[in-house]
């Protein structure tokens, strides 16, 4: 790593990331594999982010925390009046931020950017606009706010920050095709899908309370339904837990693995399943580190994915493809972005037809293998690490950043 250093000018970069990170969901997530490639590629990088989270160990971050406020409760996911008074700090931790250091680029995650972009002017860096949604609409969708006059001014803020970015990142080709009509120049817009999910590096894992999280035996021998992320109502989980129920009428052996939650959420899916008549044959886990996770998917016959809606494509759909594990996914446009017939089974959001769906995924192994090959083939060519690092050093290179981008390889942590 020194030598690849060695009379290399590094870019300095501020990622403003108004989130809990490193916290185990979506954006942040997103936040942690961006920055990791970024610093990878010879960037100099200041994470700027909530007093909330666990420190990440990548060389050449370093992590600056606005004041936790504990005492407020957790950063629920979504807009919220915490947000909008953590994120008051954030502007003032920021605007000190480039007060105190000269960066070429600001890597403005969801709605940092709104504020950044008036920054933008005085201060003369790049701007990047990572835009994992519409915000006016997640005010639509988490019912945030129903005034018509609120939403506008956001809408009109959103058009405004996709016109002076100097590249504008979206995540999924629906977020795309909404975000390019309102560019100025097209040639700015990246897609670039949150497709790799290699672990998180923590600072200080011992100090993680996930940390302490056990390992739980599954029953030998018995066929595993395996599902892995949030426990939020749009994820479906109450959909999986009675198509489950149906699904045990004709393989009554299956098994059904759910981790993630908050410990309020895991109690209420324990007490669900209890209801359905298959508590005993239920596993509902909380959050647990990655790896730990990865061992429990590993162990799965069939990976499953009940959202009910929304647009943007969940994280764990690329981890699934990768996996060759068969899936089983809802027919929504979250899903249909990425997947098909030919890499997973497309079932309608109801408990029947899920049902079915579980069914043919444990039963039918011709299927199966076709599914598994399919899937494997597609994350390889369209949305693996090289592919990834490809999109962000093409974004990279068109904002003429002095880095490693478009030179070789990436230089890995821990490489020389």
């Amino acid at each position: 790593m020194a030598q690849a250093d060695a009379g290399l000018v590094r870019t300095r970069v501020l990622v403003v990331a108004p989130q809990p990170f490193f916290t185990p969901r979506g954006t942040p997530f997103s936040v942690y594999y961006r920055t990791l490639v970024m610093a990878e590629l010879g960037m100099d990088i200041d994470v700027l982010t909530y007093g909330r989270g666990e420190d990440v160990a990548i060389p050449g971050v370093r992590i600056i925390r606005i004041p936790a406020f504990h005492w407020l409760g957790p950063v629920k996911i979504g807009p919220s009046m915490l947000k909008l008074w953590l994120d008051f700090f954030v502007v003032l931790w920021s605007i000190g931020c480039l007060i105190r250091h000269r960066y070429a680029i600001v890597h403005a995650h969801e709605e940092a950017v709104f504020f950044l972009r008036f920054l933008k002017p005085i201060f003369q860096f790049k701007l990047i606009y990572d835009m994992h949604s519409s915000l006016p609409e997640q005010l639509r969708n988490y019912r945030f706010t129903t005034s018509r006059l609120l939403i506008g001014m956001f809408e009109m803020l959103e058009r405004s920050c996709l016109e002076g970015a100097d590249a504008v990142i979206t995540i999924c080709p629906e977020l795309a095709r909404y975000a390019e009509p309102l560019m100025p120049d097209p040639e700015r817009h990246f897609l670039i899908e949150n497709s790799i999910f290699e672990p998180v590096k923590l600072a200080r894992p011992a100090a993680s309370g996930e940390a302490a999280t056990r390992p739980v035996e599954l029953p030998a021998g018995r066929p595993c339904i395996f599902y892995a992320g949030t426990f939020e109502v749009y994820q479906g989980l109450d959909t999986l837990v009675a198509a489950f129920a149906l699904a045990r009428e004709t393989c009554p052996r299956a098994f059904l693995v759910l981790i993630g939650g908050t410990p309020a959420q895991v109690e209420a899916m324990r007490a669900l399943a209890d209801r359905s008549g298959i508590g005993e044959h239920t596993l509902v886990l909380g959050r647990m580190p990655q790896a730990l996770a990865a061992r429990y998917a590993a162990r799965a016959s069939v990976l499953v994915s009940p959202r009910s809606h929304g647009i943007n494509t969940p994280l764990k759909i690329y981890e699934q493809l990768a996996s060759g594990i068969p899936l089983v996914a809802t027919n929504i446009l979250s899903h249909t972005q990425v997947l098909d017939d030919k890499v997973a089974l497309l079932v309608d959001p109801d408990a029947p037809s899920m049902a079915a769906g579980l069914v043919r995924a444990l039963t039918d192994d011709a299927l199966r293998a076709r599914l598994s090959a399919n899937a494997r083939q597609l994350y390889r060519t369209a949305y693996s690490r090289p592919v990834y690092e490809g999109k962000m050093r093409a974004m990279l290179a068109a904002l003429g950043a002095k880095a490693w981008a478009g030179q070789g390889s990436v230089v890995r942590q821990g490489q020389t």
